[in-house]
């Protein structure tokens, strides 16, 4: 039954991959990316990952996809152009993934118990996270402590992409707005009219 549910996910992963290839109006395609993002969260749930799949869940069709409605809100909604196909581009997806199924095999059955992340790592974050860290959740001591520069990472990446978006629709609603960037250097400096500025320089 799991196999039956993450053949079905996984065949609606790709049709949703290639119809955001082919679709040109851009809000549809900003929904297509949330549908792919909460596929992507289901198939991480039937390989029992749950954090990864809120995470995945939150950010990719939450916040990506509210990200990505309101910069559509100061463009336009369809694609300016079709891109041409690259084939460069094409060799390196096709090899790259070919590499990637010809090295699934050696990868080690999903549960199964001589895996090397189950035989040396597991053991010891489960004997030594309440000794070393005083953390009764495991999970929370891995993400915390264990790979706490990873976390820490990841935070920093999701900050900077998060204002850079707010810094490009400010500049943006600035402009529409008549803002100049002297102006907003300086908002509280008084304006002078024409008439002053007459005066001073006479």
């Amino acid at each position: 039954m799991v196999l039956i549910v993450d053949l079905v996910l996984l065949t609606l992963l790709c049709l949703t991959a290639l119809a955001i290839m082919l679709v040109r109006h851009l809000f549809a395609v900003v929904a297509l990316t949330g549908a792919f993002s909460l596929l992507s969260a289901g198939l991480l749930v039937t390989l029992d990952a749950v954090d990864v799949a809120f995470t995945e869940a939150a950010v990719g069709a939450g916040i990506s996809t509210v990200l990505m409605l309101g910069t559509l809100a100061l463009t336009k909604r369809r694609e300016a152009r079709s891109p041409k196909l690259s084939p460069i581009g094409l060799i390196i997806i096709f090899s790259t993934g070919a590499t990637l199924i010809y090295a699934t095999p050696d990868m080690p059955k999903f549960g199964a118990v001589d895996s090397p992340g189950l035989v040396h790592i597991v053991p010891s974050y489960i004997e030594g996270s309440e000794n070393d860290i005083a953390v009764p959740n495991i999970v929370t001591a891995i993400l915390a402590s264990y790979r706490g520069y990873d976390t820490l990472g990841e935070v920093a990446v999701i900050f900077t992409a998060g204002m850079g978006v707010i810094i490009l629709l400010g500049r943006r609603r600035e402009d529409e707005y008549g803002y100049s960037e002297e102006s907003a250097a300086f908002p509280l400096r008084p304006e002078t009219s024409n008439d002053e500025e007459g005066k001073d320089k006479s």
